[in-house]
């Protein structure tokens, strides 16, 4: 068991100005707005986990022959911190971010960090960078990641890795706001195969992906679908979501992860809330050409897509080079829109929800 880390706090001696701050915040680009402070945690094989800090924000030094530079060991998390109406702030399933962070970890041969010290970073951070925390609508998104620090040019699993915690506030991840996307639908590239790291959440999944993520702005889309690598006819997941299909007698399907899938929280968290909502759900191989029939039929009513920064959007068309389709009026469904006011509700404290989904920060 690894001790308990007591966090060395160096406050940032040249904060951003509140006035600035708050302009800042009033419609940030995602991404682009960062918070004053970060949390570090080193490791190495003969200290494991140690030098635990907050501190300013700035640049990492790293040697040119730093390993995540020339073998990519990396990996990372998104989730996010939300203002209540009271003010308080809460993360929303936390711990299943931090047990996602420890399989992906465990697939790149990364050190396990333990799930309390995971998401103590990140409360640590939220803490103190809490006035960043956008009232209304947006939130904080939040990114842990990690990655190798040796400097050495063997391809091993590296000695030393740094765990970094970075936040910015966000609005919503789509321009244009809520409204439906079009997705382009890759016929040359996949995501992920069996065996290798689509089930991990690591930087080089999407690298991989966004030649395709080119392409599909290109045809003036907002993002893309991938199908299997093996026989490239059943849909698995967007360049950063996953995917729901609603059908028109109310049931939901969603492709099962296999290994080339990322298991989001998002997307378990709207299995959950359908169900609770008496819909039947199905995790079962969903194929392009039964897309593209069951939109044209009207058997499928509605799809959409979930995750942490874009939380659910519908799906209103389909294009591809070998043509496109369009899902029910290409407009928001009803059942999309009440699961997401569903899962919105909970995490803004405003509803409650299922045991421990909900976790309140201490301020």
């Amino acid at each position: 068991m690894t001790p308990k880390l007591k966090f060395t706090i160096d406050l940032n001696a040249h904060p951003t100005p509140a006035e600035a701050r708050d302009a800042s915040m009033q419609d940030p680009a995602f991404g682009r707005v960062f918070t004053d402070h970060m949390v570090v945690i080193k490791w190495t094989d003969e200290l494991g986990w140690h030098d635990a800090r907050v501190t300013a924000r700035v640049p990492f030094s790293i040697d040119p022959a730093c390993a995540v530079l020339h073998y990519g060991q990396e990996i990372f998390e998104g989730m996010k911190a939300y203002r209540g109406e009271d003010g308080a702030l809460s993360l929303f399933r936390p711990f299943e971010n931090a047990r996602r962070f420890q399989h992906s970890a465990e697939r790149l041969m990364m050190p396990s960090l333990p799930e309390d010290l995971f998401v103590e970073a990140v409360e640590q951070l939220v803490s103190i960078d809490r006035d960043w925390t956008p009232v209304g609508s947006g939130s904080l998104y939040l990114r842990p990641f990690m990655f190798a620090t040796e400097v050495f040019l063997g391809i091993k699993p590296a000695s030393a890795y740094t765990f970094c915690v970075i936040a910015c506030p966000v609005g919503p991840y789509f321009k244009g706001g809520d409204r439906p996307v079009t997705v382009w639908m890759s016929e040359h590239y996949t995501r992920a195969a069996i065996g290798g790291t689509g089930a991990a959440k690591c930087g080089g999944n999407y690298a991989g992906g966004l030649a395709a993520q080119v392409e599909a702005s290109r045809n003036g889309c907002d993002q893309v679908v991938f199908l299997d690598a093996s026989e490239r006819k059943w849909v698995e997941e967007l360049g950063g979501m996953n995917i729901f299909f609603v059908m028109k007698d109310g049931s939901l399907v969603t492709p099962p992860l296999s290994g080339t899938i990322l298991p989001g929280i998002t997307r378990a968290s709207v299995i959950e809330l359908a169900r609770e909502a008496g819909h039947t759900v199905r995790e079962e191989r969903y194929s392009i050409d039964q897309w593209a029939s069951d939109a044209k039929s009207g058997d499928l009513a509605e799809a959409f897509v979930c995750g942490t920064a874009a939380t659910l959007v519908s799906i209103g068309e389909i294009r591809a080079a070998s043509g496109g389709f369009v899902i029910g009026a290409g407009a928001i469904g009803q059942t999309t829109a009440a699961l997401k006011a569903r899962l919105n509700a909970i995490q803004r404290g405003q509803q409650p929800g299922p045991a421990g989904w909900s976790h309140r920060i201490a301020l």
